[in-house]
């Protein structure tokens, strides 16, 4: 069975997973990966097709095309409000897409987004029509400002870039669900393992972004689709309603002419 579909600034998708490009061994085992994934979704760096005009560039350029994917330019890298800007800009015209993944980062040790730039950068773009993807952590407070400017998307952190470590604050990640029900989120980094996403799923997240899981694993096919059906599998448990915990047990089997409270064993 197969989860619902879902929207992005007001495009159809029916997959949940947004993958990545880099890292891979070759670059016929990332479109294997890609396409076993089932992604509809690819974040590409500027950086990247700058080199278009080189013989690889221009190569890697083509196995993009051929996965007939919806594009997400990512300004990653970038440390300051005008180089994001910018680069940004750049995408736009490069990629002909309004779509944006926007990443200003404010530590080069733990690739923690800067909260104050993010929100700088952010409002510059959507007064200018971009479609704004903010790579931010789960700080509520920030992430309600992101809404304001007009962010549809958030893609609030599991724990920092390509560290696997699955999701460090589901209570937080939580809390945002919960507070801000009618916008889309996407766990963006330190996914590791597919049951990381389906924690999110789960949570009630909308979808995962993710390339380090799968570009670094030992099968990157066989990861994408372990991810695939992961991500289906969180969502539509997500979807029929996750059983209540309880602090005691509950039979699963009464035993008949005798009231629950009095069974024992």
């Amino acid at each position: 069975m197969k989860a619902s579909n879902w929207q992005v600034y007001g495009q159809t998708l029916s997959s949940r997973l947004f993958i990545g490009t880099a890292l891979y061994p070759s670059p016929k085992v990332m479109v294997d990966a890609i396409r076993a994934s089932k992604a509809e979704v690819i974040t590409v760096s500027l950086r990247r097709q700058t080199s278009a005009d080189k013989q690889s560039g221009g190569q890697f350029w083509q196995m993009i095309e051929s996965l007939n994917c919806h594009l997400l330019p990512n300004t990653a890298g970038c440390y300051s409000v005008k180089e994001a800007v910018n680069t940004a800009y750049m995408a736009r015209e490069l990629f002909d897409t309004d779509w944006v993944k926007l990443e200003v980062l404010g530590d080069s040790y733990n690739l923690q987004p800067d909260p104050f730039a993010l929100v700088e950068a952010t409002k510059i773009l959507i007064e200018d029509g971009f479609k704004v993807f903010p790579y931010c952590t789960d700080d509520l407070v920030l992430c309600q400002k992101l809404v304001d400017l007009g962010c549809e998307v958030l893609m609030p952190w599991g724990a920092p870039i390509g560290s696997g470590q699955g999701l460090l604050n589901p209570y937080a990640l939580k809390t945002l669900r919960e507070r801000l029900p009618d916008i889309t989120l996407l766990v963006d980094a330190g996914i590791g393992k597919p049951s990381d996403a389906v924690q999110a799923l789960e949570l009630g997240y909308d979808g995962i972004l993710l390339n380090t899981a799968i570009a670094e694993a030992l099968e990157p096919e066989k990861m994408a689709y372990a991810f695939a059906d992961a991500i289906n599998a969180g969502r539509l448990a997500y979807e029929a309603g996750v059983m209540p915990k309880r602090d005691n047990a509950k039979p699963s089997t009464p035993t008949l002419d005798q009231p629950i409270w009095q069974q024992h064993g």
